[in-house]
């Protein structure tokens, strides 16, 4: 067993790193946005909707009405964004199977796409790459979604330019970093990550990292599919 967890401050402690790592490695933030394009995520997206339709009918329309957008201006670097987090909502709401708590067939199918657009957005070199869209794209491109790692990376260096300095947010870097094989970024952000851990937490925090990136490596020997 990785921990003890006999002391009672010990084992809160490892809950609330778990915790927090849970969240950022999950869906949590993406359920209730954070002041992204979409204006909130996938709640806000639903809610969005006229009365008598349904979540699909509003998220079609939307996907359709950027797709024309960016048709005609390819260069609209808003609405690549926009489209990335709308798809990214689109395969939360269609494509998620909450009993497995793994993306479907259909739902990596919309992360493919959510990617294609977050790529073309990137392309354009916008001045501040939008980080709210790049937490979406960080679940989509991890180890819950398509697993390409090095896209993930950059998404997740996004999302720390643009975020306090935290002590998760370097180790959801370090596990991605591994996952991508950047091994000097993946031992360089456990190293931040430790030191802004809080002094009775940095073993456990360092060990949790460990631990996630030792999984990242199960699932790739493992075999199991990316749905790249």
């Amino acid at each position: 067993m990785l921990f003890d967890l006999r002391g009672r401050g010990r084992r809160r402690t490892v809950q609330v790193i778990y915790l927090s790592l849970a969240l950022l490695m999950g869906g949590g933030l993406v359920l209730f946005g954070i002041g992204g394009a979409t204006s909130g995520g996938l709640v806000d997206a639903i809610q969005g909707g006229s009365g008598g339709q349904s979540a699909d009918d509003v998220f079609e329309k939307r996907v359709d009405a950027l797709e024309k957008r960016t048709q005609a201006n390819p260069r609209d670097a808003r609405a690549w964004n926009e489209l990335a987090s709308l798809r990214f909502a689109v395969a939360g709401s269609t494509g998620y199977d909450q009993n497995q708590r793994v993306y479907t067939t259909k739902g990596k199918t919309e992360l493919r796409n959510a990617n294609a657009a977050w790529q073309r957005y990137l392309a354009l070199n916008p001045p501040k790459p939008d980080a709210d869209t790049a937490v979406k794209m960080v679940q989509a491109l991890g180890d819950q979604g398509l697993r390409q790692y090095p896209e993930a990376v950059r998404a997740m260096e996004i999302v720390i330019d643009n975020r306090p300095a935290t002590y998760q947010l370097y180790a959801q870097l370090a596990v991605l970093a591994h996952g991508a094989k950047q091994t000097r970024k993946a031992t360089l952000s456990t190293g931040k990550a430790v030191e802004l851990a809080p002094k009775n937490q940095r073993k456990a925090v360092r060990d949790a990292i460990k631990q996630e990136q030792q999984r990242i490596d199960g699932l790739a020997g493992a075999g199991q599919p990316s749905g790249s």
